[in-house]
């Protein structure tokens, strides 16, 4: 890899703004300053530095982002922000996009990568990587509710839903939360629209085994750890 394209990734920056620190005598190769920004260095070179600071090209980029209300699930949008603009400065020349999607109006954890086979992978159908959702209702929530969803239900489409896991809340009636193991478009407003129950709040706490961060108020966000990453990949 061209020298100027590996401090390019490594760092974040433009091609030209590269360049100019190489030429600078800023970027440093094996200890040696290397003012030739067509040098050749490996694409997992350790003994490259920027101004005293060791680089490594980072492959993917895995983030976990605590979604607001009003950000759209998307990498572009026309109109409205998308979860990609939230974290597009930190990360000016990645081609991030959300693994798995929520409503605009809901709120909570979504992953952003540039990683396609991870997405795939945590995605897939035959995978069936848990997400986890609190939920706010407009009545309380029933026995009848709790059973249809640890068998199925069947949709007004139709359609019926793999089983899911409906855990009420001891606190608030109208609270619960439930876990799927599939993805359908307005999976959970669908579901308890089958018992005539709206669904006035919706927030993701979990994908798989890993939480969202406590941490992270709505709009921020923080990369996920190798050890997240794994957690991930179980079932």
């Amino acid at each position: 890899m061209r020298l100027d394209k590996f401090v390019a990734q490594a760092l974040q920056i433009t091609r030209s703004e590269s360049r100019t620190l190489i030429t600078k005598g800023k970027v440093t190769v094996g200890g040696e300053v290397c003012r030739k920004a067509d040098a050749q260095v490996a694409e997992n070179a350790a003994d490259v530095c920027a101004q005293g600071k060791p680089l490594g090209v980072q492959q993917f980029v895995y983030l976990m982002l605590n979604k607001p209300d009003g950000v759209v699930s998307a990498s572009t949008d026309g109109r409205d922000t998308t979860v990609v603009d939230l974290v597009k400065d930190a990360f000016p020349r990645r081609q991030l996009f959300p693994a798995g999607r929520l409503d605009k109006t809901s709120t909570g954890f979504i992953l952003l990568t540039d990683d396609g086979n991870f997405a795939h992978d945590i995605l897939a159908p035959k995978r069936h990587v848990s997400k986890t959702y609190t939920v706010v209702l407009d009545a309380p929530v029933t026995g009848e509710m709790v059973r249809g969803f640890e068998q199925g239900v069947t949709l007004a489409d139709g359609q019926t839903m793999d089983p899911a896991e409906l855990i009420p809340d001891e606190a608030d009636p109208c609270r619960c939360t439930v876990v799927l193991h599939q993805g359908v478009y307005h999976q959970i407003k669908r579901m308890f629209g089958v018992y005539d129950v709206g669904v006035n709040g919706l927030h993701r706490t979990a994908i798989g085994g890993l939480a969202l961060d406590e941490g992270l108020a709505p709009g921020q966000w923080r990369e996920i750890t190798a050890g997240e990453l794994e957690l991930l990949r179980r079932r």
